[in-house]
């Protein structure tokens, strides 16, 4: 083939480029590209108005791709009657997950089931426990609730082969969301290696430890913040494990993750599959054979409203619909009355059914990656991996990520991050409907259930500055 030839073939997307951008000079009369069509991320990721389709990039998927991702729903009512009942309608009505919330849990809110195993194995009393994936959200009394779940377990003589859990064990979010551990770091790392080893003598499968993010999001981190954090807590359990003399090649399939998803479709969306390739890498540094990493997706408290709640649907339906896209294994969707209180059973049932329409009317399960090879999401998706390694390395240089935690440098960057975003909403440079832009000109009546909220866990022997869930109409003042 001859260089005219060749010259032919390349050319015209270069022309068709050269077109787009000529118009577009033109539509700007003189405004500047980089001001009008370029914008950033929260991570100064930029994002182009335009971009060609990804070449070379790998399909990102889930665990099982042949299925829908688990339909999750939360059970965080203190009276433990109507958690039951919650619980047993759910799974009726097509929840295919449940992620049990305990009192002192940072993301319970204020709610959250008794701290008893009365309380636990009155909720899954009448749950097929074979057919519905059973989440323990991190909390500082996790352990113990996992020695309930087994007991409760072998009560019921349930097969663990058949079984789909996840314990939810975490200290850094916990360290992180209550600004306490109930025993000093090096208690804690001494002592961790043993339950571990106990754990897997019992051969009890699913996710023992969980790299819970949304911690460090609903406190106002950027995605890579969150990711590279979530990455330091990860690689610290690994070591954990290593002192449990577990090989790691069947330690970590045990490592889970849990992160936020908010009305940011695309970058929901890369951020989901940014964490699938940041794990694979670690595992890769690790010299280990790549597991899937098993995600749990739940949408952002932070991103919630007071103000014109119904707009709280949109927003979740969107998160939703992102972390679908994204690959997360599990997904639960926040009612859109909780800025009130504890939802009521409409609004859990509405969270319940996006997720249901999503799976079984729209099919997004039936395309495993449906981004891949998308310009912009691949190009996001880059450019969280490289921010989120960056945070990585930055917590790993600060003696990990419960040291990093104790001086309180994770801290800084999150508040320092909230901070700026909440500026931006102050200032006009973002809205929010329905609070700052096309306000409610009067209040509408939202129904939530009679439950108190009960104080933050303040025992411990470590302490660091805690990092409390903040929603962003909070920060800027606009709601109370």
């Amino acid at each position: 083939m001859g260089a005219g030839a060749l010259t032919k073939e390349v050319e015209p997307t270069n022309v068709e480029r050269q077109r787009w951008l000529a118009l577009t000079e033109k539509a700007l009369a003189g405004a500047s590209f980089e001001d009008r069509l370029v914008s950033h991320t929260d991570d100064a990721i930029r994002i182009e108005p335009l971009y060609d389709r990804a070449a070379g990039a790998e399909p990102l998927v889930r665990a099982n791709p042949k299925l829908p991702w688990i339909v999750s729903q939360r059970i965080d009512d203190p009276d433990i009657g109507r958690a039951k009942a919650q619980a047993l309608d759910d799974v009726a009505q097509g929840a295919t997950g449940l992620s049990l919330v305990f009192e002192g849990a940072p993301n319970a809110f204020g709610y959250g089931l008794p701290r008893t195993a009365q309380a636990l194995e009155t909720v899954l009393d009448g749950i097929p426990l074979n057919r519905v994936q059973i989440r323990i959200d991190a909390h500082p009394w996790s352990r113990a609730v996992a020695d309930w779940l087994v007991a409760f377990l072998s009560k019921r003589r349930s097969d663990p082969a058949k079984l789909n859990l996840s314990f939810g064990i975490d200290p850094a979010a916990i360290f992180a969301g209550t600004g306490r551990l109930r025993m000093s770091i090096e208690a804690l790392q001494a002592s961790m290696p043993q339950s571990l080893a106990h754990f897997f003598s019992l051969g009890v499968p699913g996710v023992l430890l969980e790299a819970d993010g949304r911690v460090f999001h609903n406190a106002g981190a950027t995605e890579a913040q969150e990711l590279g954090t979530m990455l330091a807590s990860a690689v610290s359990y690994l070591r954990m494990f290593e002192d449990a003399r577990q090989p790691l090649v069947y330690a970590a399939p045990h490592i889970g993750f849990a992160l936020s998803v908010d009305q940011d479709q695309f970058l929901s969306t890369a951020k989901v599959r940014a964490l699938r390739r940041l794990w694979g890498r670690i595992q890769e540094t690790c010299s280990i054979p790549a597991s899937t990493a098993n995600i749990h997706a739940e949408t952002s408290f932070r991103m919630m409203t007071a103000a014109d709640p119904e707009t709280n649907i949109l927003r979740t339906a969107i998160a939703g619909f992102a972390a679908a896209a994204g690959g997360a294994d599990s997904i639960s969707i926040l009612p859109h009355t909780i800025a009130h209180g504890l939802p009521a059973p409409f609004a859990r049932r509405v969270a319940r059914n996006a997720q249901l329409i999503m799976a079984n009317e729209s099919h997004i399960d039936h395309v495993a990656d449906p981004t891949y090879g998308s310009g912009a999401v691949e190009a996001l998706t880059l450019g969280l991996c490289e921010a989120a390694w960056a945070e990585f390395q930055r917590i790993e240089a600060e003696g990990g990520v419960l040291a990093s935690l104790q001086h309180g440098h994770i801290q800084a960057r999150v508040k320092a991050a909230s901070e700026r975003r909440a500026e931006a909403y102050r200032s006009g440079e973002r809205a929010i409907i329905g609070t700052t832009l096309y306000p409610l000109k009067s209040e509408t009546s939202v129904e939530t259930l009679a439950a108190e909220r009960r104080p933050p866990f303040t025992d411990g022997v470590a302490v660091c500055e805690a990092l409390f869930p903040v929603r962003i109409d909070q920060s800027i003042g606009a709601a109370p």
